[in-house]
């Protein structure tokens, strides 16, 4: 576990996927999950159904940490405007997913947000890659894309764990590594995540927080899903402490 000497609790590095359908549901879902899950990541699904912060102040409110995720990517005037609207909500992170003025404009604005770069999303591999016109591997462009994530001052990057180990090797520890696919059994053939890593493997190779969602909210019992993730967790990060 690459990561240990960050001071982050184990229990908050489980980021929950809220991608449910209205804030009616996000609701139902925090308060059944109860205190098996600290850190919620809101996507453009809750921001697009209405009473996006009305929800997110009432999850501050109960102690939850946030994870904006709403890729922004324009013109950096408009994604710096943009970042100053989470400024003073209790955010702990938001995602951009552009070039090197987007992510500079992002940091410039952002007070007591922390700013994520988006690698490669998870659910693109070799041939997606092809069909967007990139030559180089998928690795080869997650470490480009964090190197200039980290020349422009964000605080991390969101990466599957399969790059993970390559963006620590190449940029040791700088960085924080947040990693979504992230399966606690085998990937199913029905899955639109193709880039997945367990949950202990995920840490092993650097990651910093998973964001794991239909393994939990899929479950028959979504609270004791949470609950058998955050003991990987425990155990991972015992050994890490051990070693």
């Amino acid at each position: 576990m690459n990561n240990a000497m960050k001071d982050i609790r184990p229990r908050e590095r489980l980021i929950f996927a809220l991608d449910v359908p209205d804030t009616d549901a996000a609701r139902r879902m925090v308060d059944t999950l109860g205190d098996s899950v600290t850190f919620y990541k809101l996507g453009l699904e809750l921001c697009m159904a209405g009473g996006y912060y009305e929800l997110l102040d009432w999850m501050v409110g109960k102690g939850k940490k946030i994870f904006a995720d709403l890729k922004f990517f324009d013109i950096p005037a408009t994604v710096g405007a943009a970042v100053r609207r989470l400024n003073g909500r209790g955010i702990e992170f938001t995602t951009v997913h552009g070039n090197q003025g987007i992510m500079e404009a992002a940091v410039a604005n952002a007070k007591d947000v922390k700013i994520l770069a988006v690698t490669v999303l998870t659910s693109l591999d070799r041939g997606d890659l092809d069909d967007l016109g990139f030559q180089c591997d998928v690795e080869q462009l997650v470490v480009s894309r964090a190197r200039r994530a980290l020349a422009a001052g964000v605080h991390g990057v969101v990466s599957s764990g399969i790059e993970a180990e390559a963006i620590r090797r190449e940029l040791g520890p700088r960085l924080l590594v947040v990693t979504p696919g992230i399966r606690p059994v085998e990937n199913r053939p029905t899955d639109d995540q193709k880039r997945v890593l367990t949950v202990e493997r995920a840490f092993e190779v650097g990651a910093d927080y998973i964001v794991v969602g239909r393994p939990i909210r899929d479950a028959q019992d979504p609270r004791a899903a949470a609950e058998a993730i955050q003991a990987s967790i425990a155990k991972v990060c015992a050994g890490a402490a051990g070693a």
